[in-house]
This record gives structure tokens, C-alpha cells and sequence, in this order.
């Protein structure tokens, strides 16, 4: 008995040991697309310090009214990657979350698209993804990158991987804002308003027109990337998730297509990065 209080007492004083904890750091990237320093945040894998060694990247996306900070403080995404990392549910990896926008979508401009004064897609291929993939090593090929994002984010990384397919293994649509012509996000109320610049955008830019508009060639290109849809069964973008999914069948390309329980919830994302971060990681090369 007092050599088992002791092995306890000698337990409980040894600091606690974070296993496998990675660590977010803020950075910024002055564009000159933009004329603007557009700010990210970056989760680094445990060890990446400590070795050389090259990661596969993800690009994770927000939504409108968002930032770059949502992931990290509403989705709570660095303790679930670092779960999935120490139970092998997900490879190591680099996770880049890039701002596209503002809370006041009403007065600073919001978006993924090019679109007048902002040509942001034009920001995020030529310049962000090359600085990114050479600072924190990612190995920077189509074979070892993601993007995925919620709502708007859900949107523009679907569109990002249809005009740019040779860049992505996979992509995960999370309650995605694919279309608005029937504006089911709404438009502005007055002249000037910039919520109005970036619905026309995701308009001009519907996932669901390029896929009824798409040679055989680039329909050819698409079924090379891996394709997940998940959207909330009460979530008011659902009937766009759905006609979707039903054009990529009728299109013969295959894509995982999920409605769970919730709406468009922070929640209801938090829990998505369970199956995301994987869905990326068993998509990377080996």
C-alpha cells in the first residue's frame, strides 16, 4: 500500500505532457492584386519545428460575415486536429485559413470570386497559395492539397476546385452557398452596399451553371478530385446542396453527399471537421 501511494504521489507530480498538440500562428501576406495585407491563420502540426520534413496543406475557407480568426475561436479547429493527428484519423498536416472578408459585409468587400475591386481568386492562386506552400513547406503539388470551407467558404472552395482541378486532390462543401438567384442569402438594400458586389458574384460564378455548361473534357478533369457535400437536414441552403449533388450523378461524378442533423450552426461545422480533415487526408497521395 505505501509503494502504490508513493508510484501515485510521484505520478501526480510530473507536469502534464500535451501529446501531439500543434500550435496556430497569425501571419500576413501583402498582395498586390488586393493592395492590401491580407492576414491568415496557419495550424502547424506537433513537431514541425523540429524537422524538415514537407506537409500536404489544406485551405480552409469562411463564410460571409466571417474571417480568418472563425475557425480557430468559433469552430474550435486546432483541438480537433490535434485528435485526429494523435489517432491517425488524419495524416500531419498544414492548415491555412485565409481571410475573405469582414463582419460589416455591408461596408468591406467579402468574397473568394474576382469580382470589381476585389479580385480575390486572382490573390489566392497566384500569390497566396506560392508564399504559403514555400514559408511553412508545404509539398505543393495537386496530389497534397485540400480546400474546404462552410457557406460562402463552402461555395468558393467548390468553385476553386472546379475552375482549378489539377490543383486539389479533394474538396469538402460545407453547407455551401452554391448560387444565388433565387436569393436565398439576400441581397443589399442600398446603393454602394458591397453585400450586393459579392452576391452578384456568387451568382456569376454558380457551381451549378458550370456544371450544366461543362465539356466532357473539363467534366474529364473533375473526376479526378475527390468530392464531399455536407449540409444540414434544417439548414436553408440545403435544397441548393442537394441540386448539387443530383447534377455531379447526372454528370458521372462521383461525390460523397451527406445531411446530418442541424442547420447553419457554428455547431454544425465544428462537427464537420471530424469528417472533413479525414476525407482530405485519405484523399492525399501516398
Amino acid at each position: 500500500m505505501k509503494r502504490f501511494v508513493c508510484v501515485l504521489l510521484v505520478l501526480l507530480a510530473l507536469p502534464a505532457v500535451r501529446v501531439n498538440a500543434g500550435k496556430v500562428v497569425t501571419d500576413s501576406l501583402r498582395s498586390a492584386v488586393l493592395d492590401a495585407q491580407v492576414k491568415f491563420n496557419v495550424y502547424l502540426p506537433d513537431g514541425f519545428d523540429k524537422s524538415a520534413r514537407k506537409y500536404p496543406v489544406v485551405y480552409l475557407l469562411h463564410g460571409l460575415y466571417g474571417s480568418y480568426t472563425n475557425w480557430v475561436e468559433n469552430m474550435k479547429m486546432k483541438g480537433i486536429a490535434d485528435e485526429l493527428i494523435a489517432s491517425g484519423e488524419a495524416v500531419p498536416m498544414i492548415i491555412v485559413m485565409p481571410n475573405a472578408g469582414h463582419p460589416d459585409a455591408h461596408n468591406v468587400q467579402n468574397g473568394y470570386f474576382n469580382m470589381p475591386g476585389w479580385n480575390y481568386e486572382d490573390f489566392f492562386f497566384k500569390e497566396l497559395i506560392p508564399a504559403v506552400e514555400a514559408k511553412y513547406r508545404g509539398i505543393g503539388d495537386k496530389g497534397h492539397r485540400a480546400v474546404m470551407g462552410l457557406s460562402m467558404g463552402g461555395g468558393g472552395c467548390t468553385v476553386y476546385a472546379q475552375r482549378h482541378p489539377d490543383m486539389f486532390s479533394s474538396c469538402y462543401a460545407m453547407s455551401a452557398w452554391l448560387d444565388n438567384k433565387d436569393n436565398k442569402v439576400g441581397r443589399a438594400h442600398k446603393s454602394g452596399d458591397k453585400l450586393e458586389i459579392v452576391c452578384q458574384s456568387v451568382c456569376d460564378h454558380s457551381a451549378l451553371d458550370f456544371l450544366d455548361n461543362a465539356s466532357e473534357a473539363t467534366l474529364n478533369e473533375l473526376r479526378n478530385v475527390k468530392w464531399f457535400i455536407d449540409c444540414g437536414d434544417d439548414d436553408f441552403l440545403l435544397e441548393l446542396n442537394e441540386d448539387f449533388h443530383r447534377k455531379m450523378k447526372a454528370k458521372r461524378i462521383k461525390s460523397e453527399f451527406r445531411v446530418r442533423d442541424g442547420g447553419h450552426t457554428q455547431e454544425y461545422w465544428h462537427q464537420a471537421l471530424r469528417l472533413a480533415l479525414p476525407f482530405a487526408s485519405r484523399s492525399f497521395d501516398r
